[in-house]
This record gives C-alpha cells, structure tokens and sequence, in this order.
C-alpha cells in the first residue's frame, strides 16, 4: 500500500501544529503533568479549546450547519494526532468533538442539538461517560443504575466508577437501566452540578489523573434529558463506541517521547549498543502498527462503509504500541521514571489505563475472535 498526505493535508497540518504552538503558554509543560483528566488540564482546555474554536480548529471535521468546515476524517485524525502529541491540551474535550457531539447529532431532538452541540462547539462545556459501575465494567449489561419513570421524566438512583474528569464536568452522558433486560438501558444527558450528585475522588498510580466516583441519589431529570428512545441505548452506544476505541492517537505522543529518548542515547553513547537499538526498534514498529491500523479505519469510514471489527483491531494495535513504548521506557531510560512527574513519567503512568479504557482489551479481543476471525464461540 503506498500512502500519501496530499497537499492540503499538509497545509492543514502546518496550519494546526503552527495554532498549537501559538496557543500554549510557557506554563504547558507544568499544566500537562497530570494529564488529559487533572483539574489543570481540564480548567485550562475552557481557554484552550475556546481560542482553538476561534481559529476553526476545534470541530472542523463538523457538518457545517453545526458550526463545522465539513472536513473529511482524514482532517479530523491530522488534528487529533498534532493535539496528542502536544499533550492534548483540549483535555477530555477531545470526547466532546470526537463522539459525544457526533452521538447527540445522530440521536438528539432538535433543542439538544441546539443547545448542547453550540456549546461544545465553543469550547465552553466539559463532559464525563457514566458506563462503568462497580461490577459493570466492560459488561455494560449488567450495570444497575436505575432511572425510574415519574410524571415528568425520571429520578436516577447508582454509582458509576473511574469517570474521567467528573470534579470539573457540566455534563455526564449516563446509562440508567428503565427495567430488566439488555433491551431496557437508556442514554441520559445529566448536568452534574444538580442536587443528588456525588464525586468522589479515586486514588491511584496517576497524581490529579481524574478518577472518580459518581453517585447519584434521586437525582430528577425531565424527560427532555433522555437521549433517543427508551430501549435505544444500545444502538447509539455501539454508534459512539466506533469513535471512542480509535479517537486518541496514542502513537503520536509515543513518537514524540521515543525520539527524545532515542536523541539522548545517540547523545550519550549508548546508541551503538545493538540490543538498544533492537528495543527502540520494537517501541517505533508497533507504533507504526497502529498508525497504519488506524488509518485503515479512517479510509473505511471516509468510503462511508458502516463500522467493522477493525475498530477492535486497531485498538489492540494502540494497546501493544502502549505497552512496547513503556517497556521500552523502563528497560532503556527508567532515569525518566525516578525524578517526579514529567513527561515522560505521565505517559508512563497514564499507559496503565490504555488496556481498560475505551474498552477492556480481552472484550476487544473477544471481538476480533467472532467479528474479525470468525472464531466459533466457546460454550
């Protein structure tokens, strides 16, 4: 296969790298340590984001009619991959523009688009995903919120775990269960700062990184805060998931961290050592594995053929090309490892999460196995 940016691609990436750089104050590298869910990161993408929207540069893969340039996909991944390797200063933001407006474009009546899309659309809002519960992680059947119906809409009573950036967000995009069986699970558009919700932070490996708890007890929302039907959540799920697995190029920021590293070794000497060079190597072929397996993606969906397994495929590609740069990490250069938190460190830290978020990487192979393989099912 023989791959080629054209020109204008080029353009745009010029375009949005020079953006980038404008944006950032000398503060970005302090800012950035705690990662895309810390409160700094989260606080300053309002700014960030808002200036980017200014430049139409925060939804320009948007229909134009909500406030996008109607940019084809390939667009949309040059800008996610220039951001990523920034340290992706939109934050979690990079959710609101990459599946939860596609999701509320898709499924929402005409007053949620009017008003939530406008608002994302200019960097304003910050959103959270209420999937995962204590024993509902990747089994997102078995979750046991509960939104019970009344006169005017619903009362919300659970707990959901390891919701990214809940301390600072607007918004959570929830499932609630309306009664038994997969079939009755609904998608509700909840503002978090309402009487009867909870955040609790979660300790763990990644200072600031923004895990919580969220309980929510009696929490009432009329019905206009339901997205699509009662019984539909599982359709628009799958539909905001196809984006979700592929939608943060980790490749991008690995490559930038490698090629520092790599630099230094050439610097002090060390390059010439074989086995060195033979673990740098393994860390930039499985990076370049998922580059080219996301990109396959891309090109299904810029033919506008529905999503395949290869959504899954290329999420495990990013999982490895995680695992082989932080091993590269710790085998070569664990000096970047012991003196606080910097860059390096935050990636290193923050891989922890790759195999679970988006998607625990056995369902996703569970899926690759039936969709892609066409394995039989083991009974």
């Amino acid at each position: 296969m023989k791959f080629q940016w054209s020109q204008q691609q080029d353009e745009f990436r010029s375009e949005v790298r020079a953006t980038i750089y404008s944006l950032l104050p000398p503060s970005w590298a302090t800012i950035s340590t705690g990662g895309v869910g810390s409160t700094a990161q989260l606080e300053f993408s309002r700014e960030f984001c808002s200036r980017l929207s200014q430049h139409g540069l925060l939804v320009p893969h948007w229909p134009v009619e909500f406030g996008g340039r109607a940019m084809s996909p390939w667009e949309q991944f040059i800008l996610a991959e220039e951001l990523c390797a920034a340290g992706e200063p939109r934050g979690l933001q990079y959710m609101n523009v990459n599946y939860i407006g596609p999701t509320i474009m898709a499924y929402g009546t005409p007053e949620q688009r009017a008003y939530h899309l406008e608002l994302i659309r200019q960097g304003r809002t910050l959103w959270c995903q209420g999937y995962s519960e204590p024993d509902a992680g990747s089994d997102l059947a078995a979750l046991r919120t509960k939104a019970t119906r009344t006169a005017t809409g619903y009362v919300i009573n659970g707990n959901k775990v390891w919701t990214s950036g809940a301390q600072c967000a607007d918004y959570c995009i929830l499932l609630a269960r309306t009664g038994e069986g997969k079939n009755n699970i609904c998608v509700f558009l909840v503002p978090m700062k309402i009487s009867g919700v909870t955040v609790r932070d979660i300790d763990g490996m990644i200072p600031g990184g923004g895990f919580h708890e969220v309980f929510f007890d009696n929490v009432e929302v009329p019905e206009s805060a339901r997205l699509g039907a009662e019984g539909q959540a599982w359709e628009i799920v799958r539909y905001s998931l196809q984006f979700e697995r592929i939608g943060v190029p980790h490749y991008a920021k690995n490559g930038v961290v490698l090629d520092k590293i790599v630099k230094e070794l050439q610097a002090n000497g060390r390059w010439r050592d074989p086995l060195v060079r033979a673990r740098a190597g393994r860390a930039l072929a499985a990076n370049a594995a998922a580059r080219a397996l996301t990109y396959q993606v891309i090109a299904l969906r810029v033919q506008g053929l529905p999503p395949t397994a290869d959504v899954n495929v290329a999420r495990i590609a990013t999982i490895a090309a995680q695992k082989a740069t932080t091993e590269f990490i710790g085998e070569i250069a664990p000096q970047y490892l012991a003196n606080g938190i910097s860059e390096i460190e935050g990636l290193y830290r923050h891989a922890i999460s790759t195999p679970i978020a988006a998607g625990a990487t056995e369902v996703q192979l569970d899926i690759v196995a039936q969709s892609f393989l066409k394995l039989p099912r083991v009974k």
